[in-house]
């Protein structure tokens, strides 16, 4: 689809059925942010209501996780062979469950069931929705559409953040009563079914990806959807590119496929998306999305503000990814790495700086006003460099930089990657920050921010405008 670029090629190109299919598909994302941010605000309940420890209410906060990492290593593979729209509507019924499940729970042990099976579907959204774009966009305005994915994360995150805002403020609090005798915190759960059936409904709507389909020898049906992508034209010149790139090595996908025959060692792009994943997480963004009201309590803000602070930051990440869509497919993904790297570093470097100033009195930790609006400033920063580049980034990349015969199972290895380290940084948050202080456990992001510069620098190379059946590794 090179020519796709330009021309009059490019006038065939039916954007309104693209931009159809991508609104679908990136409702994934917002589902996966909304699944993920919805605990940001409830930790007040989930305490009260099931007795927890810190230690108890950081694995209940990242149950989720270990059902996301699950989710994504299974979807790649499941979608292999039974393709995306399949798993993606699946999810969808996964988000249904978890979200009844999770409002519902009597216990702890309930309440982690439900978020695992809601990890199930937001693991396989997150991998599935990117590729699933990257696979029915023009290589041309690939990065920009994917991109949306990230906006749809944080418009997520952020409508999570404003629900909770908005049930709390009406109810009295988050641990107070709301409606038919049910607390507050119990109805930010039960708030998801709304989105994630519109999910499963939409997704009736669009067809299957057409690589899956060429894969599968279902080419008349993979024609007709480029078809309508493309022109007919087009569609069948794409049907005989995707056949020829399958062609030297056709055969079922594998895990197999992830080692390459000639030096028995896992191919260098596979280790590539796995420290694109794990850096993504090693950063600490997710304990701003996680923790972010919990932290600004604990340094002087109101519950009030603090879930004030959630929706300026969930704004400003929209802001941010808004323009990674304007920049990524004029300067390219690694550049926008480089610069959020860098930024990550500094900014995290400042927040390190603040907290170390902070005192503790009466268990609770108090920062003074200049050091606490400084580390207000910083954490807002980070969130917009991180927004700006590893946010998008990253799930556009491993939508992409795979080939086409590995993309199933180096997305289900880099995804599964990707959640168990966002388990590892989540759930040991709190034990960390009142263990070794905010200081040390900042220190460490910021320092994973300054290695994961070199890493792009070593190991990435720009997928910029180049074919999906022209990416090696």
């Amino acid at each position: 689809m090179s020519g796709l670029a330009g021309g009059g090629e490019a006038a065939r190109v039916n954007m309104a059925f693209i931009g159809a299919i991508v609104a679908v598909a990136t409702i994934g994302g917002f589902m996966f942010g909304y699944d993920s941010g919805v605990i940001n605000g409830t930790q007040d309940g989930l305490e009260s209501a099931f007795n927890l420890s810190k230690l108890g209410t950081g694995f209940n906060v990242g149950a989720i996780l270990l059902g996301c990492a699950a989710g994504a290593f299974l979807a790649g593979r499941l979608a292999d062979r039974i393709g995306r729209r399949s798993v993606m509507m699946i999810a969808a019924v996964l988000f249904i469950l978890s979200a009844l499940g999770t409002g519902a729970a009597d216990s702890s042990a309930v309440f982690i069931v439900a978020r695992i099976v809601g990890g199930l579907g937001v693991g396989a959204a997150s991998v599935l929705s990117p590729v699933y774009i990257s696979e029915v966009t023009p290589a041309s305005i690939r990065g920009r559409l994917s991109s949306v994915q990230q906006i749809m994360i944080i418009t997520g995150l952020t409508g999570a953040f404003v629900a909770n805002y908005l049930l709390a403020a009406t109810a009295g609090g988050s641990t107070a009563e709301f409606w038919m005798g049910f607390p507050a915190w119990r109805w930010m759960f039960w708030m998801q079914v709304i989105p994630a059936g519109i999910f499963f409904l939409t997704l009736l709507l669009i067809p299957e990806s057409p690589r899956y389909l060429v894969v599968k020898g279902r080419e008349a049906e993979a024609e007709g959807v480029l078809t309508r992508l493309f022109g007919a034209a087009e569609a069948r010149r794409k049907v005989e590119e995707i056949r020829a790139s399958l062609a030297a090595d056709h055969h079922r996908p594998s895990l197999k496929d992830l080692v390459d025959k000639t030096t028995g060692k896992i191919r260098p792009i596979v280790w590539t998306g796995i420290g694109l994943a794990v850096f993504q997480q090693l950063v600490g963004i997710n304990v701003v999305f996680y923790y972010g009201a919990v932290l600004w309590q604990s340094v002087g803000f109101s519950e009030d503000d603090a879930l004030k602070i959630n929706i300026l930051s969930g704004s400003l990440s929209i802001l941010a990814c808004l323009a990674t869509v304007l920049l990524i497919d004029r300067i390219g993904r690694k550049p926008l790495l480089l610069a959020g790297s860098a930024g990550m570093a500094v900014t995290l470097g400042i927040m390190t700086a603040a907290f170390s100033t902070a005192t503790v009195v009466d268990g609770a930790v108090e920062l003074s006003d200049g050091a606490g609006l400084i580390a207000l400033i910083a954490a807002n920063a980070y969130v917009v460099f991180f927004n700006l580049s590893w946010g998008p980034v990253m799930w556009v990349m491993l939508g992409e930089m795979f080939p086409n015969q590995i993309r199933g199972s180096g997305l289900a290895v880099a995804g599964f990657a990707q959640w168990i380290a966002n388990f590892g940084i989540s759930v040991s948050f709190p034990a960390l920050a009142a263990g070794l202080g905010l200081p040390i456990t900042y220190g460490f992001y910021a320092t994973s921010a300054l290695v994961s510069l070199f890493f792009v620098r070593a190991m990435v190379k720009e997928t910029r405008g180049r074919e999906l059946e022209e990416m090696t590794g």
